[in-house]
């Protein structure tokens, strides 16, 4: 592979290269065996037979809350939803290498075979059921290479937890219990979020079971970069509602006790800043989880940022830019991958996206949330601006790595 070439623009590329510190699970509990983190590996850590994600379709017109029967929405909430809402317990063994000086002839005449050491990590964290058949959605760091994972109902009744697949990328895993006719979530629509709404979080923070925190919607599609997790592909939602290690995995709600996201991380030192997975994507990834186990991540190979008049007027002005920019709405592409999906469908850098699918986009973070909810391998449609020139593109996605995600966006 030859190096890219890219656009020599880079105080905006560098709010293309995602970046920054976030804690992850900075939302779990952990015992007094680990270090920091609150799963297994030391990181930070009522329905029907029908699934889920089978509820009301509620783009239809935004409800009002719940009856207040007793005077509170957020009791009501609570109650409807608590019974779902489960805690996760999981352990890994960790074996500890002996120190080089004990393989040497010499102290092994006086020691002789020094076998490793052993411990055990223990972490907690939450979880709520998807379906009543004991499909549980939980965060991927929760439960990250763990030995046994045991589910606890609200009712008190305990599981052996079996993980159908977890997602690193997204930070989402699906663990199943052997259980019938259990409680479920309803879920809400997470696209259909505004700043200021009601958020109610229910989890275990700290040991603390069945614990209820309320705030309101912060903000959000704040991105991977904006709360720095370079490595996730998410358009978080953030709340000031309190999240605390061991609430990981537990449901936002809505004022009507839908899930609308998944508690899953905090920054260190700050106050009333807490992330939560958007339920719309959490469940797409469930999906997958549960139907192969694993998850495809569509990739184009580019770096992005969406166009500003500053931006567009400097670029103007500058005589090295090498094109024309005849737009000022759009997302610019400033680098494109060689060998890439993007490269082979001919993008090249300096071209502005404004449309996915027959549908506009004027944002970097609407391209990523067009691209991942493409198919791997399934032709794309897209407009592009190129020389005072509209030209329609297909381009048909790949499947990530890890080292594609580490130097493009989508």
């Amino acid at each position: 592979m030859t190096p890219a070439a890219a656009l020599p623009w880079g105080k905006w590329l560098g709010s293309a290269v995602l970046g920054g510190a976030l804690l992850l699970g900075g939302c779990d509990r952990v015992s007094t065996t680990l270090k920091g983190g609150d799963n297994p590996a030391g990181g930070d850590s009522p329905g029907d037979s029908s699934t889920a994600q089978n509820n009301p379709n509620p783009s239809q017109g935004r409800s009002n809350p719940l009856p207040v029967g007793n005077g509170n929405f957020i009791v009501d909430a609570v109650q409807k939803v608590g019974p779902a809402v489960v805690r996760i317990d999981a352990s890994r063994t960790v074996k500890t290498g002996v120190p080089e000086v004990f393989n040497d002839p010499f102290f092994r005449r006086f020691f002789g075979q020094i076998p490793p050491s052993e411990r055990v990590e223990q972490g907690a964290g939450s979880g709520f059921i998807l379906r009543q058949e004991g499909y549980i959605l939980t965060n991927a760091h929760v439960v990250e290479g763990a030995d046994e994972v045991t589910v606890t109902l609200k009712d008190g009744r305990s599981f052996e937890g079996n993980v159908l697949g977890q997602d690193p990328v997204t930070d989402v895993a699906v663990v199943k219990i052997d259980a019938q006719s259990l409680p479920v979530v309803k879920l809400g629509n997470s696209e259909q979020l505004l700043p200021g709404e009601w958020a109610i979080a229910i989890g275990n923070p700290l040991g603390l079971d069945n614990t209820v925190t309320v705030g309101i919607i912060s903000a959000t599609g704040r991105t991977s970069s904006e709360v720095g997790v370079p490595d996730k592909r998410v358009g978080f939602i953030q709340t000031d509602a309190a999240i605390n290690p061991g609430n990981s995995g537990g449901p936002l709600l809505n004022a009507q006790g839908e899930v609308v996201g998944m508690n899953t991380a905090i920054i260190g030192g700050a106050q009333g800043l807490g992330f939560a997975i958007p339920i719309t994507t959490a469940q797409r990834i469930a999906d997958q989880l549960i139907t192969t186990g694993k998850v495809e991540h569509p990739f184009l190979g580019i770096q992005m940022v969406t166009l500003t008049p500053s931006m567009v007027e400097e670029l103007r002005k500058d005589p090295n830019a090498g094109f024309t920019l005849e737009t000022d709405r759009g997302v610019l592409i400033t680098r494109v991958l060689p060998e890439s999906p993007a490269a082979a469908a001919g993008l090249r850098a300096g071209d502005v996206i404004q449309s996915i699918a027959g549908q506009e986009v004027t944002t970097a973070e609407v391209v990523q949330q067009r691209v991942s909810e493409s198919r791997v391998g399934q032709p794309l449609p897209m407009t592009v601006a190129r020389g005072g020139k509209s030209l329609e593109v297909s381009v048909s996605p790949g499947e990530y790595n890890e080292d594609n995600l580490k130097q493009v966006d989508p």
